[in-house]
């Protein structure tokens, strides 16, 4: 189930962000080719803003990557850092539950009474993704506190803050890694000078050996 959430909301999300560019390319046209700007496009482009942001807000939930300051938690004890991280998906259950959810629903049903300006569409249309994105979170929630409490998220304690800050630093050089190769392609002189330099420093460590020797 969670396998097809995922692909869903990443599915609506680009779906979202490539209509949104569409439009953004007409409205341009329209405005500065046509001279007669198009209204509409503008408007939708608005509501489809909001709608990429739910979007990837509940992918980020999936992947427990919403902002936070793990420092204080990373030098606690690792059964200390495994309840810090069930409330904070308590927390965001709750969330989802009380705002996005119920909050949303009723201005939804507020909501489908107005009109929109231009497209003249029930504006009430448009905050459907509110409550959707709502349940959605909360599944994710249900699902990541059943992987923190059967074990499948580890936890490892830091010693110090300057450890927890290396270990982030760590996990963004793991997406930065994958950009090197294409760096050393499009950049053949950057490979061939780390070679050159690769080899002077083995040869001057061969002199101070052998200097060692003697």
């Amino acid at each position: 189930m969670r396998k097809v959430l995922d692909k869903t909301m990443k599915f609506l999300s680009a779906a979202t962000l490539f209509v949104m560019l569409i439009l953004v390319v007409w409205q341009v046209f329209t405005r500065y080719i046509l001279k007669n700007p198009s209204t509409w496009s503008e408007e939708l482009v608005g509501y489809l803003f909001a709608w990429s942001t739910l979007f990837g807000a509940s992918l980020i939930v999936s992947e427990r990557g919403h902002m936070n300051i793990p420092v204080f938690v990373d030098t606690k004890s690792p059964n200390v850092q495994k309840k810090a991280a069930i409330f904070s998906e308590v927390i965001i259950f709750l969330f989802s539950l009380a705002v996005l959810t119920y909050g949303g629903i009723r201005i939804t049903r507020l909501a489908l009474n107005q009109m929109t300006s231009s497209l003249g569409l029930a504006i009430g249309l448009f905050y459907i993704p509110l409550p959707l994105t709502g349940i959605i979170n909360m599944i994710y929630s249900i699902c990541n506190i059943r992987m923190i409490t059967n074990g499948e998220v580890e936890f490892i304690k830091a010693e110090s803050a300057s450890e927890s800050s290396t270990r982030e630093a760590n996990k963004a050089s793991e997406v930065a890694k994958y950009e090197s190769p294409t760096d050393n392609v499009a950049n053949p002189e950057n490979t061939t000078n780390n070679s050159i330099s690769n080899s002077e420093t083995d040869d001057n460590k061969v002199i101070i050996e052998s200097y060692k020797g003697e």
